[in-house]
């Protein structure tokens, strides 16, 4: 059976406008047109805007999505076990917010305060303000840090745990890449290192490409930077390092 872009639309529960906008730019191409003109759209095509609407869902950008899918060792049963994976982690730290704030509502309808270490559980690990003082002795006279300290300071709990969670996505697709082998220049590690910068970008502050290279270098030049990398991975400060030379040579 073939759809039509309307009926399409319709069955996938997005915008006509959507899918004209993914044939614009070849994300998803219809495999035909009728006689009239109009889009005309196959199976191979549903089951590819399925895979597209999972990875819009995990926050991948349409261009990493065109790479990705466009690469010619992609494989859609592994993709869709990967995507399977990425969701399912995505569910847990859901799970572990909502969970977080049903304790803040029950404490707050009761009028207690929380417990100080269950009131910040959920966010592991992560503290944003560990190296604050030294950040701000270091760069606190350029443009970068203020604009970071503008945006920074209305930010909740809510947005350092979006941060946090883009961040681990970060690491966790890195590691991936390389445990598997990947080079420095693959495709996908291109896309992670994209991910990388353009959260820093859309978080903190504008981020050319030179310094966005100075950062790479400071992952393998400061001893704290290097062995938190290195202990998710053997190897990957300078790995990280490389990739975004890479990037931002490419730029």
């Amino acid at each position: 059976m073939a759809y039509k872009v309307n009926q399409l639309a319709q069955l996938a529960g997005i915008s006509v406008r959507t899918l004209h906008h993914y044939d614009e730019i070849g994300l998803l191409e219809p495999s035909g047109r009728s006689e009239a003109g109009y889009r005309l759209y196959s199976i191979a095509e549903l089951e590819r805007l399925q895979q597209i609407l999972y990875y819009r869902e995990l926050g991948f950008p349409l261009t990493a999505i065109r790479r990705v899918m466009s690469h010619p060792s992609f494989d859609r049963l592994e993709a869709l076990a990967e995507q399977r994976r990425l969701l399912i982690e995505k569910r847990r730290r859901i799970d572990a917010m909502i969970t977080g704030l049903d304790r803040a509502l029950a404490s707050a309808e009761k009028g207690i305060n929380m417990d100080e270490k269950d009131m910040f559980e959920v966010f592991g690990d992560f503290d944003p303000t560990r190296y604050e003082e030294e950040v701000k002795e270091r760069w606190g006279e350029t443009d970068a840090y203020k604009e970071s300290a503008r945006r920074t300071a209305a930010y909740g709990k809510e947005d350092w745990a979006r941060i946090k969670t883009q961040q681990d996505e970060i690491n966790r697709d890195l590691v991936d890449l390389a445990a598997g082998g990947a080079a420095p220049d693959d495709e996908r590690v291109q896309e992670v290192v994209e991910r990388h910068w353009r959260s820093l970008n859309d978080n903190f502050y504008e981020c050319p490409a030179e310094m966005y290279r100075g950062l790479g270098e400071m992952y393998v030049a400061d001893p704290r930077f290097k062995a938190t990398y290195d202990a998710m991975h053997p190897g990957l400060a300078e790995f990280f390092r490389d990739a975004i030379r890479l990037w931002a040579a490419g730029r």
